[in-house]
């Protein structure tokens, strides 16, 4: 009697053991469309007693939801999280060639059972929910926060140095296949984007979590990851490397373009104002855009953005003095003040990032376009009486 107790223990014990989830992360890498450039994550759950494979994935939406623009513009995001069986959730990334990898993770019976309850739980329609932030709560931030959770903390304490990214640089990096893109987070994202980042922020990449993941240990002091596995090979183009921003070739075309505009303003005058109005037409657009952006929408790292010391509306205040020098007339005595205005501007954008210890990471844009503000004043203020023909 007292063997088959033993035995009987024996027994449930080997089954218990059997029976505790394996968790993983999956990590997809970026797609070819714009809202894929960033890549993608999830966890997931194996089940040795059902024989599933769940993916608890944090990157759903509903674009046909009735308020989903707007919500968009306003920066009032809602994503869910998805539990779908594993190879329904690859489907999709075989099929566009995007490569997926998986991380088994060394974790205790208990710290896996409570990771497997509260993403159960978290899925449950009414709990799927929740405001989607690019940066600091998207797919990627909530997978970390997860794991963290079920370490104790232990997670963000080991992520803590930092290799000198920034929201901007991860950005600009990502999104550089798409020209438009890149331009875009380059000239709309504000001072905010620039502060340095310890490896925990910048694991709102999925790429940069799995990389950090790697380097981290468990709570019994065992490397965190225990295999690494790739389910699908990546066909598209590989992740972007980091490039340095170099300012000095903006420079250099800052004064090219700046020169020769000065010249034309001088000689050509109607040929700089026909250059010139869709330049003011477009640095106007921009600059209300970025207005909109800080003042009328939660997409909070595109608020106070130094940009707008170089393109503002203030330009479409040259439109009309600029149609006149087009047609050979005299452009009016405001025209030379609000030219003289956006230099002033531009050259207390210089002046402000040469002031600031972590300044907004535009001189690349204030070297391009001071000299182009430079040129045009220089070039058309002083055209007052009608030009010669």
């Amino acid at each position: 009697m007292r063997q088959f107790a033993v035995l009987a223990l024996m027994w449930l014990c080997a089954f218990a053991a059997v029976a505790a989830p394996r968790i993983g992360v999956v990590t997809m890498q970026p797609g070819e469309i714009f809202f894929e450039r960033f890549g993608h994550n999830a966890i997931l759950v194996a089940d040795p007693v059902a024989g599933t494979a769940t993916s608890y994935n944090f990157g759903y939406f509903d674009p046909t939801e009735a308020d989903f623009i707007s919500r968009f513009v306003r920066g009032d995001m809602r994503y869910q999280l998805a539990a779908l069986p594993l190879q329904q959730d690859l489907a999709y990334y075989r099929e566009v060639g995007r490569g997926v990898s998986l991380q088994w993770l060394d974790l205790d019976d208990a710290q896996a059972q409570a990771l497997a309850d509260a993403l159960a739980e978290n899925a449950r329609p009414e709990n799927a929910h929740y405001r989607y932030d690019y940066f600091l709560d998207n797919c990627s931030t909530r997978v970390r926060d997860a794991l963290d959770r079920v370490l104790d903390g232990g997670l963000r304490r080991q992520m803590g140095g930092s290799q000198g990214s920034t929201f901007r640089s991860e950005s600009t990096r990502l999104a550089s296949p798409d020209f438009w893109m890149r331009l875009g987070f380059d000239i709309g994202l504000g001072r905010a984007a620039d502060q340095p980042l310890s490896i925990w922020s910048e694991a709102f990449v999925p790429m940069r979590l799995a990389a950090a993941l790697r380097h981290t240990r468990n709570t019994g002091g065992r490397p965190l990851v225990a295999e690494e596995i790739e389910l699908l090979p990546h066909r598209l183009r590989p992740e972007p490397p980091e490039m340095p921003q170099r300012w000095w070739p903006w420079l250099l075309a800052g004064i090219a373009l700046g020169a020769g505009l000065r010249w034309l303003g001088i000689h050509r005058p109607r040929i700089a104002a026909a250059i010139a109005l869709p330049a003011w037409t477009l640095a106007g657009l921009v600059g209300a855009l970025m207005l909109f952006i800080w003042f009328g929408t939660e997409h909070r790292f595109g608020w106070a953005n130094y940009n707008l010391l170089l393109l503002n509306p203030l330009a479409w205040a040259l439109l009309p003095g600029g149609w006149q020098v087009l047609r050979g007339r005299s452009p009016g005595r405001w025209f030379g003040i609000v030219l003289t205005i956006l230099v002033v501007l531009a050259t207390l954008g210089l002046f402000t990032h040469g002031m600031q210890l972590r300044p907004q990471q535009n001189l690349h844009w204030i070297v391009l376009l001071l000299p182009i503000h430079l040129g045009l004043m220089l070039g058309l203020r002083r055209r007052q009486q009608p030009a010669r023909r």
